[in-house]
């Protein structure tokens, strides 16, 4: 792993910000971090960077510990902050000429090409740019750098819509040259376009970790029977009551009857094709229902489990 943590914790006197968190990041993997503001993932990023010091458990990236040998650790990195505060005074071309001398590894050349893909007016004083244009500037110092992990902390933040899909192409073309991206978001449809993996922080706490491509899998079934449910067919895992580790049943009322976490639609399907049953509607649940069981309330009159 290109980046490990265990047991990881950050108290800040009787408030704990980051709890027992262990997780590992694969080289060349986009590894998303999702979950409101104030649920721990800027304080994970920064313990990693060796910023702030863990109240127990252990950090490393490329294999360096981010406590006893931070400097290294930031050497293999390069980190987008949530906030980036860029030299008042400076022109854009002056702020990338600035990060590419004094970092080695940052290209100025490809910096200029980043700030052109983005739609960056260089010319401009950073003091007379929008927060949007400072966002793209600081993009464009952080992706030219041809560090082996890329920390990027909300980096759509502030941003248009075509320079969203901008930045998250330009994600996508960090993992394909074998870069690591940990791409921290509260942005659900971004981190699911961009991410291999995802995990969900909530109040401190790493709540769950899955693969986008099992999250992709994942389908909702609602029918709408002629006549009373007779149950799935046999051989077909049903959720225990804690809703995990297979399919979810629910009532929908009016003979309407809902299938939730389906991951192989074949077997349904050829069942389906015998019950008598006048509509049918088949949908990808995506990561929402996901983090919807972690962060958001049970919506009132949500339908009641089947029996």
């Amino acid at each position: 792993m290109l980046v490990s943590t265990t047991g990881l914790t950050k108290r800040y006197g009787a408030f704990t910000a980051l709890d027992g968190c262990t997780l590992g990041v694969a080289e060349g993997e986009t590894f998303g971090l999702l979950g409101p503001n104030g649920a721990g993932k800027t304080t994970l990023l920064r313990l990693l960077l060796g910023f702030i010091t863990p109240t127990a458990g252990t950090a490393s990236v490329a294999g360096h510990d981010c406590v006893r040998d931070p400097v290294r650790v930031r050497a293999a990195t390069a980190y987008l902050p949530g906030e980036a505060r860029l030299f008042r005074r400076m022109t854009g071309h002056e702020v990338l000429d600035f990060f590419a001398r004094l970092r080695p590894g940052c290209d100025r050349q490809r910096a200029t090409t980043l700030a052109r893909r983005l739609d960056l007016d260089c010319g401009r004083q950073v003091a007379r740019m929008s927060t949007g244009m400072r966002q793209k500037l600081a993009l464009a110092t952080v992706l030219a750098t041809d560090a082996r992990l890329m920390i990027l902390d909300e980096p759509t933040a502030n941003l248009d819509p075509t320079a969203r899909a901008e930045v998250l192409e330009l994600v996508r073309e960090c993992r394909a040259a074998g870069r690591t991206v940990i791409f921290s978001s509260h942005v659900l449809s971004e981190v699911e376009a961009s991410c291999d993996r995802v995990a969900i922080v909530r109040a401190g706490r790493l709540v769950h970790e899955q693969s986008l491509e099992q999250v992709r899998r994942r389908h909702r079934i609602t029918v709408r029977l002629q006549g009373p449910f007779a149950g799935l067919p046999a051989g077909v895992p049903i959720a225990s009551g804690g809703g995990r580790g297979g399919i979810t049943v629910r009532d929908g009322g009016d003979g309407v009857v809902v299938l939730d976490d389906v991951d192989e639609l074949a077997p349904l399907l050829g069942w389906l094709s015998t019950v008598p049953l006048t509509e049918i509607r088949i949908e990808p649940v995506g990561l929402d229902a996901i983090y919807d069981a972690f962060h958001r309330p049970a919506a009132a009159g949500r339908p009641a489990a089947v029996a």
